[in-house]
This record gives structure tokens, sequence and C-alpha cells, in this order.
């Protein structure tokens, strides 16, 4: 099948539509009673947990583009990146809004002293990064500086991971999954990430 530009508009719409489902389910989960008398922990988990999905997807699509020969595919990827970022964000809203309620002070805290929390910020600010640069006009304006510095989502997927690892309390079988996840889509691109480690 060929992705010529219409398909490739519909597959967008597509993206964008189904990437904004988990936001409108919100207002139902908390009216139908989906979150406990504490929704904070669970608004966090679920904000963060999509962001992870969505950064994963974003390493799903060239491999899928290279096997099935659909070049264009690779076109959606700048759109679900700036969703999982969306999500991100509003992971990091929540957290400073919600659970520390703007206490500066503690934030800065918290990021120093809670390895879960320093790796977190640290994915986040590489996620904004590639926000920030994932236009033609900056790819342009960096030149082959624009690859090697979206090269760093390979290390932040595993970050990422590891950041969700450390932060549940109890269970690790639900983060194994999706690091297990990570290091078979990163198995995928070895040949390309041994020549950047060399």
């Amino acid at each position: 099948m060929r992705i010529d530009a219409t398909r490739l508009g519909r597959l967008r719409v597509l993206v964008h539509g189904l990437a904004v489902l988990p936001l409108l389910w919100l207002p139902w989960g908390f009216a139908a009673g989906h979150f406990s008398a504490d929704p904070v922990p669970e608004l966090l988990h679920y904000l963060g947990i999509w962001a992870l999905r969505l950064l994963l997807l974003t390493l799903c699509i060239s491999p899928l583009a290279r096997r099935f020969r659909l070049g264009p595919l690779v076109r959606l990827r700048r759109a679900v990146g700036l969703w999982c970022f969306t999500y991100a964000s509003l992971h990091l809203l929540a957290w400073v809004l919600l659970d520390l309620q703007l206490a500066w002070g503690l934030i800065g805290e918290e990021i120093i002293k809670r390895g879960f929390i320093t790796l977190g910020m640290a994915a986040w600010v590489v996620l904004l990064l590639l926000a920030i640069t994932s236009t033609q006009g900056w790819q342009r304006r960096l030149g082959r500086r624009w690859q090697r510095l979206h090269n760093w989502i390979y290390t932040t997927v595993l970050v990422v991971c590891v950041h969700f690892w450390w932060s549940v309390k109890s269970g690790w079988i639900e983060p194994l999954v999706y690091l297990l996840a990570a290091l078979l889509l990163l198995s995928l691109r070895r040949d390309k990430l041994t020549r950047l480690r060399r």
C-alpha cells in the first residue's frame, strides 16, 4: 500500500484524535469514580504512563516504515512526539500544582534528593528540546547537530523507564514490561546505536 499525501493527512488526523482520547476520558473517569479519594498519585501515574506509551510509539514508527516500505509513515513521528511531550508536561504540571502545590523550595529539594524525580526532570528537559527543535526550520538551522540532538531520544526512553520503575512503591511487573519493550525497540536499532557509541 502506498501512502500518498491524502492518506498521510488522514493518518495524521487519526493520530491526533487517538492521542487526545485519554485526556477526554479524564472528566468522565473522575465522575464515574475511577479515581480514589486521593486521586493525585493516580493522575500522575495516568499522565506519566501515557507519556511513556507515546514515547515508545515514536520508536515503533521507523521500524514499521522500513518493514512495510512505508517511508511517509515517518512523518507521523513529530505528531506522536509532540503528544508525548504534552503528556509529560501535564504529568510534571500535576506534580508541581496538585502534589506539591507550587512549594518551590520543596520542588527544588525533591528534584535534588529523589533520584527518580531527578531522572524525570532530566528526561522532560530533553523532550522539551526535542519538541522545540522538531520543525523543519530548526532542522535546517541545526544541520548535522539536529540529528545528534534527536538521537538523545534513545537514552531518554531508558531514563523514563527507570524513572517509572523507581517511582512505584510496590509492584515491578508493569515497569519491567515497559523496560523490556524499550530494550526491544532499541535492539532493532543496534547497528545505529553501535555507530553512535563509536
